[in-house]
């Protein structure tokens, strides 16, 4: 077998094989091998049909397909193995050139990992961010705790009021035809927080307890269920309840019951405090951003579609997977925002290409400078992996899979990449 390898553009490479005649002749008998039950020949088991007969009946060509598979991933293989600088990312496309009884020709087209220079990566200065945490924005964070820990009274001696929490009964039509979605019992509804169709809630507002209404309103032009865009529906509501906040006072009795803490002083240093580390983890994040797009900026990679085509896979499976923790599908997402996903993905796919090329730069720079996880280092995570969730360290190692064990190894050598990168440019 004879081969050349030319690189193409777009990080692909094409491969010509050229297959010696003994070596197709050694394809072709093992095609008969794995074909020869499939001839039924008078005088011979299925299976038993020796070579040569079959070949007097029926031609040695009936053969040359299967061999030709035979030959094609027996010597792609083969010279894969003896060029490792040849990755694959892309299954191979193969074109027959020449095919006969005494001889094969085949040429294979394959996109594969990219090679490049790295840009520099030491000595860049990248602008530092500020990580500060003021005191309005501690008593913003206060004032929504002192939210979360309100009750909810129940009023009976006057009208429902904006800022009210009413219990209404609710069933919509539009010309007289109901539709999905219209109606539902029991259903609370906070007056002022614009969660219904424009004016409903305004119509709400004014009704007292055990009152019956009809209440129009026009859906919104622009509305996500075309079916309904700018009709006008009425609603038969009923209100049953309707209850009033009370917050709780900002004292050390509150801190007790929310918190650890027996004052409201210590209360609001440990919120402080708990803000300012997300603060500078946020600021660490977009300062080793800054510094990757400033590493990857003067970056010449010629892409293979099929690493962009993989990243834009996992970025909408990502997408997905928020949606159903939202308890929206996928599909219904499409159609709120009346887009595809082919538009979804053209619209994604700078962000793609740039996620690539720094993924493959990181990675770079971690084999050029052999950034590597120590034993040491990997016990001392899974200790303190185990400590966070009250286990020895047998017990935690007992219950990991391939998967956790391959997190927490990529957890270590980001920290110890971004920890040299930091340590080797500027951050002011």
């Amino acid at each position: 077998m004879e081969y050349s390898v030319q690189k193409l553009e777009r990080s692909r490479v094409e491969i010509a094989v050229s297959v010696e005649k003994n070596e197709w002749d050694d394809c072709i008998l093992e095609a008969y091998k794995k074909t020869k039950g499939h001839y039924r020949i008078e005088g011979f088991r299925p299976g038993k049909a020796p070579f040569n007969v079959i070949v007097k009946m029926y031609g040695k060509e009936v053969f040359l397909e299967d061999a030709a598979d035979i030959a094609m991933n027996k010597y792609y293989s083969q010279i894969l193995d003896e060029n490792k600088d040849i990755e694959p990312v892309a299954r191979p496309q193969a074109d027959i050139k020449v095919i006969s009884t005494d001889e094969f020709k085949f040429v294979i087209t394959v996109e594969v990992m990219p090679s490049f220079e790295l840009p520099a990566y030491k000595g860049l200065t990248i602008g530092k961010v500020a990580a500060e945490v003021s005191d309005e924005e501690v008593e913003k964070e206060l004032k929504r705790r002192q939210e979360q820990a309100c009750r909810w009274i129940n009023v009976s001696d006057r009208p429902a009021a904006m800022g009210d929490r009413t219990i209404i009964d609710y069933s919509g039509s539009v010309d007289g035809v109901k539709f999905d979605g219209g109606t539902a019992e029991k259903q609370a509804l906070d007056l002022g927080s614009n969660m219904f169709i424009p004016g409903f809630e305004d119509q709400v507002a004014g009704m007292s307890i055990g009152e019956e209404k009809d209440i129009t309103v026009k859906f919104p032009d622009d509305y996500h269920a075309a079916e309904l865009a700018g009709k006008e529906a009425v609603f038969a509501v009923k209100l049953h309840e309707i209850k009033v906040k009370e917050l709780p006072a900002l004292d050390d009795e509150f801190a007790k019951d929310v918190s650890e803490f027996d004052t409201l002083e210590e209360y609001k240093n440990d919120i402080k405090n708990k803000m300012v580390n997300a603060a500078e983890q946020r600021a660490r994040y977009e300062e080793e951003t800054r510094l990757v797009d400033a590493i990857t900026a003067s970056a010449d990679i010629e892409l293979p579609d099929a690493l962009v085509d993989a990243e834009l896979d996992r970025m909408i499976e990502e997408l997905k997977m928020r949606m159903a923790y939202s308890g929206l599908r996928y599909e219904d997402y499409l159609k709120y925002t009346d887009t595809t996903e082919e538009s979804l993905r053209a619209d994604r796919r700078d962000d793609a290409v740039r996620a690539v090329k720094s993924r493959l730069i990181l990675e770079k720079i971690i084999e050029t400078e052999k950034i590597d996880v120590t034993k040491e280092e990997m016990d001392a995570a899974l200790q303190k992996e185990a400590e966070k969730v009250g286990k020895s360290l047998e017990e935690y190692t007992k219950g990991l899979n391939q998967n956790s064990f391959g997190r927490i190894i990529n957890g270590i050598m980001s920290d110890k990449l971004f920890d040299f990168l930091r340590s080797n440019n500027t951050i002011a």
